[in-house]
């Protein structure tokens, strides 16, 4: 029996492993490798949209200070699918130009309107940045508890054939520790690049959001001046 046993632990692989797993942990290992495929889907897509993004927000902003007029720089991007800042800058010229075509009098209510415009766009953009990072944090802190019940699970099951067997000759009851133990291997596997990739996205994504917020108070700036200025000129001509 100890040769026999000694022959299986030297034939034992990953796949070997799986395969003679009680079923409890084959579903928590498949659940666990569908989770880490998952975490570095989001990886991969995050770094490259991230990327995409400011890119975008450097164009814009090479745009925007240009010394390009508002007006034409809101015609060409009005019709476009803007994201980021083009977003912003489109929701707050659609609101000027929609409250001067109605005959705004009120300096204070176009300006709160044209805020809340932004703020609202701000707050929507922010969401699409922040989109699918919840699923990181869920994973890491998840997954290690899964893969942790998944090697209990197998731990009974080895001390239920060391019973049947009635031998606790180790290398008997090495390959089915070592199923339980490859639970709480790929938990880990899963979890430590889920942690890592949260909170680095929750940075960057903190720091486009303070991008986008510092663009709109100064833009918000920007057009504070103007209304002021168009005040004073209905004042004058009247």
């Amino acid at each position: 029996m100890e040769d026999a046993g000694l022959a299986a632990v030297g034939s034992v692989s990953l796949s070997s492993l799986f395969m003679q797993a009680n079923l409890v942990v084959q579903i928590v290992i498949i659940g666990l490798v569908g989770a880490s495929v998952w975490t570095w889907a989001i990886i991969v897509d995050k770094l490259l949209s991230y990327a995409a993004t400011r890119r975008q927000f450097d164009r814009f902003e090479e745009m925007f200070w240009s010394g390009r007029s508002l007006e034409d720089l809101y015609q060409s991007l009005q019709n476009d699918k803007s994201t980021g800042m083009g977003a912003i800058f489109v929701s707050a010229m659609r609101e000027w130009k929609k409250s001067f075509e109605r005959g705004a009098r009120s300096p204070i209510g176009l300006q709160m309107r044209i805020d809340k415009a932004m703020d609202v766009t701000v707050a929507r953009e922010s969401q699409r940045l922040e989109a699918r990072i919840g699923s990181l944090a869920t994973i890491g802190s998840s997954a290690p508890f899964i893969g942790l019940f998944g090697t209990v699970v197998g731990i009974m099951t080895s001390f239920q054939a060391i019973a049947g067997s009635k031998t606790t000759n180790l290398a008997v009851v090495a390959p089915g520790i070592a199923e339980a133990l490859l639970a709480t291997a790929i938990g880990l596997l899963a979890a430590i690049p889920a942690v890592i990739a949260y909170n680095k996205f929750s940075g960057d994504a903190g720091k486009l959001t303070g991008r986008m917020e510092g663009f709109a108070d100064e833009f918000s700036g920007i057009l504070s001046r103007q209304i002021d200025e168009r005040a004073q000129s209905r004042q004058a001509a009247q």
